[in-house]
């Protein structure tokens, strides 16, 4: 029974498939999905302002794809990225950044205008975490 069990996690993790709190889970890669998370479409294109739990000061950015909420702190190119979850309402995105770390992002829609945000991960060897709202407050 071990070797079988064995067996099935190595092929698990082989097909890119994870037990995650006792569910099997599959990873795929953000690019393999064509546009996937829709949710993100459905934010509204302008500058956006980010305000931190925690004192941080506010940073504003501008949002054409909705896209750009997922790698606040890794904000070069080339990272990859695997979609965790893709609801209506809520995207999970783990990426990683090849020599400058990893993070994994949570983004809660409240309106078009409105999402909460939550992320975590190393970036330039030191580990972060940020819980943030995000808000249109403008055009870019």
């Amino acid at each position: 029974m071990i070797n079988r069990t064995r067996r099935t996690t190595r092929a698990a993790a082989i097909a890119g498939l994870a037990m995650v709190g006792g569910a099997l889970c599959l990873a795929v890669p953000v690019l393999a999905q064509g546009n996937g998370l829709a949710m993100l479409d459905t934010l509204t294109r302008g500058e956006w302002t980010i305000k931190q739990r925690g004192g941080a000061p506010d940073r504003k950015i501008c949002v054409k794809s909705g896209a750009e909420l997922i790698q606040l702190m890794h904000r070069e190119s080339g990272c990859s990225q695997f979609i965790v979850e893709d609801g209506a309402a809520r995207v999970t995105v783990q990426y990683t950044c090849p020599g400058n770390g990893y993070g994994r992002t949570s983004i809660r829609r409240e309106t078009a205008a409105l999402v909460q945000l939550e992320s975590q991960g190393i970036h330039g060897g030191m580990p972060f975490q940020m819980t943030a709202e995000a808000r249109r407050t403008g055009s870019c």
